[in-house]
């Protein structure tokens, strides 16, 4: 296939992508099963962190106003803003993984014949791969962030949907584990070090969270 009609059909396929908020989950879905390269892993984890947000601005939903629960509820409404937020967050996430994918497919079409084409394309897939790892690590401290929040949400929140808490958790383990990999397979390829330590080592980082939500995970289950 000539590569250059093959980038001009990514980057059609790219222009022609709706937003994340004009998008139906089922077009979404679609969209992934098919043999275009976008949406791919990163949509597929931001989306499954956008609805963990969302169960946990439900859950919120149904605690907030009653008596039983009266103690937590200004926290709750902190709580509700962030994850609010979050969800919005990954959504935007989603988008800019796909973004983030053009400029790395077009890096690997370059030539590579002469020495100076040679350090051309090193440098350009080197600026690419940085882009490319920033963004599910973006995705992944965000929803280590929230892991404090979330079990505060199943030792406090509604208990008549503590289940879905408990769901919420292995959305983002599931959210937070396909990002990491989502970085690791782009910094696997860089000639830069430092970098590539220095996003390896955030990686590790963020995922010590994770612990906390298996713990709210296993909390559930004790509960139900």
């Amino acid at each position: 296939m000539n590569k250059n009609r093959d980038l001009t059909k990514k980057e059609s396929i790219l222009e022609e992508r709706p937003s994340p908020e004009k998008e139906t989950i089922a077009d979404f879905l679609e969209a992934l099963s098919s043999r275009n390269p976008i949406p791919s892993g990163g949509g597929a984890t931001a989306l499954a962190a956008s609805l963990a947000f969302s169960l946990a601005l439900m859950v919120g939903n149904l605690t907030l106003g009653k008596k039983k629960y009266a103690h937590y509820e200004d926290r709750l409404k902190i709580r509700m803003q962030e994850w609010e937020e979050g969800r919005k967050t990954a959504l935007r996430l989603a988008k800019e993984d796909e973004e983030a994918f053009m400029p790395l497919a077009k890096a690997y079409a370059l030539p590579k014949e002469t020495e100076e084409e040679k350090r051309i394309y090193r440098d350009r897939m080197e600026e690419c791969l940085d882009r490319a790892s920033y963004v599910p690590l973006q995705l992944l401290k965000l929803c280590a962030e929230t892991a404090k929040s979330l079990k505060e949400l199943a030792e406090e929140g509604s208990r008549l949907a503590i289940s879905d808490v408990g769901i919420a958790a292995d959305l983002f383990l599931t959210a937070m584990r396909g990002s990491a990999l989502n970085v690791r397979i782009n910094t696997n390829l860089m000639q830069n070090e430092e970098r590539k330590k220095e996003r390896e080592e955030a990686v590790e980082e963020a995922l010590k969270q994770c612990e906390l939500l298996e713990q709210t995970v296993r909390e559930v289950e004790k509960r139900i």
